[in-house]
């Protein structure tokens, strides 16, 4: 017979301690009558971020699929220079329509030349960044971005992105299809270390001994000296730059304004550019919530970016489910299904939506009621005609 040692005895006491602790607190899954404490193996620190889990709200019913995947969860792909990790329908298996990556770079560090099969738009989180292109009419385009800052390059088009003094950037990429990968991108080096050097040779007009130092394979992110400044280092073309800008300034963007919050909205009707991918970035104040509403031409996709919120998305035949958020996490919402966001913390809730579609569509709830005949609003709800007349007209995202 196999007898405890000391440090499974040390081990069983902090378990149980923590269960009692988490008890007292009232972190169980009981609601009223119903429920019993948890007495085996638990992650406390994970229920107490997912308090809608443990104790379900009574108005969630019938089975919906997980909604919710962390970037905390992700692989993180750590080279010289900085990382990435990516959140795609392999880790979120109802994200069909979007795959998402966040990336960090430091100071003259290089997201290698690349492209790739899918679209790219990006968010800058922090920092700065310089972006590089050619489409494929050989207009160029370089520009320097910062936080708050969107970019867009279409598919198929040759890219790079450089961290720039004084700490670099981190950014977070958007792809309109849920089974992209960053590890299945077109690299310039992997290009070069898989054609023949006196075929690369005779294609640059150069002698083959101009190519003897290649790299061997694909560089993804590596460290460099950062770049001169902008002006100095902008490419003559003799065709001139892109005739759309890459580059969307969302931050400088007048927001739909309330008490409650603001949201900004980039699509291609002010960002010409980006004909794949719509978004909304929203900012919730304490003790409100984005309204109940839903989106009838897209999936969303949504990235969290600081504070903390609840959804409920209803999936209708009786079917609903509420999920928790916080920095980092990635929210997935099927088209046409309404849903609420609720800033249940003491800070702004800040999140990113995301959308499949040149353009961003949302159908509100309380506008519908409002421009609906108010009998018969009254006739299927049992709310006071003079209650459905008095509901707000316009839309108003944030409540």
């Amino acid at each position: 017979m196999n007898f405890p040692n000391r440090r499974t005895l040390l081990t069983a006491a902090a378990a149980l301690g923590a269960t009692a602790a988490s008890a007292q607190g009232g972190d169980e899954p009981i609601i009223g009558n119903k429920g019993a404490p948890i007495i085996g193996p638990r992650n406390g620190e994970r229920e107490l971020q997912e308090p809608d889990i443990l104790r379900p709200p009574s108005t969630d019913r019938g089975s919906l699929p997980n909604l919710k995947f962390s970037f905390a969860d992700a692989h993180m792909k750590i080279r010289e220079g900085g990382w990435s990790r990516e959140v795609t329908q392999r880790e979120l298996p109802i994200s069909t329509s979007m795959a998402g990556v966040n990336m960090r770079l430091a100071s003259g560090a290089v997201r290698e030349l690349h492209w790739h099969k899918q679209a790219e738009w990006a968010f800058m989180l922090a920092g700065t960044a310089r972006i590089t292109a050619v489409d494929n009419d050989g207009h160029n385009f370089i520009a320097d971005v910062t936080a708050g800052d969107l970019w867009y390059f279409p598919s198929g088009i040759p890219h790079s992105i450089q961290g720039l003094p004084d700490d670099g950037c981190e950014f977070l990429l958007a792809f309109p299809d849920g089974e992209f990968s960053e590890d299945s991108t077109f690299a310039i080096a992997d290009l070069f270390a898989h054609n023949d050097r006196s075929v690369l040779a005779k294609n640059l007009s150069v002698d083959v001994k101009a190519l003897e130092h290649i790299p061997k394979q694909e560089l993804f992110i590596f460290q460099a000296e950062p770049p001169p400044p902008l002006q100095t280092d902008v490419v003559g073309d003799p065709v001139g730059a892109v005739p759309l800008d890459m580059v969307f300034k969302m931050m400088q963007q007048a927001p739909t304004q309330s008490p409650a919050g603001n949201v900004r909205i980039a699509d291609a009707r002010n960002f010409p550019i980006s004909t794949d991918i719509a978004a909304a970035l929203v900012e919730v104040n304490p003790g409100h919530m984005r309204e109940l509403h839903w989106h009838p031409n897209a999936d969303e996709w949504q990235y969290y970016i600081s504070g903390k919120a609840r959804m409920t998305v209803f999936a209708a035949e009786a079917r609903a489910r509420t999920f928790d958020y916080q920095a980092g996490d990635v929210g997935y919402v099927p088209m046409s299904m309404s849903h609420f966001v609720e800033n249940i913390g003491n800070e702004p809730l800040r999140f990113l939506e995301l959308f499949k579609s040149p353009r961003f569509m949302d159908v509100s709830l309380t506008q519908w009621m409002a421009l609906t005949p108010p009998e018969l609003v009254e006739a299927h709800l049992k709310i006071d005609r003079h209650i459905l007349e008095r509901l707000r007209k316009d839309k108003l995202p944030v409540v």
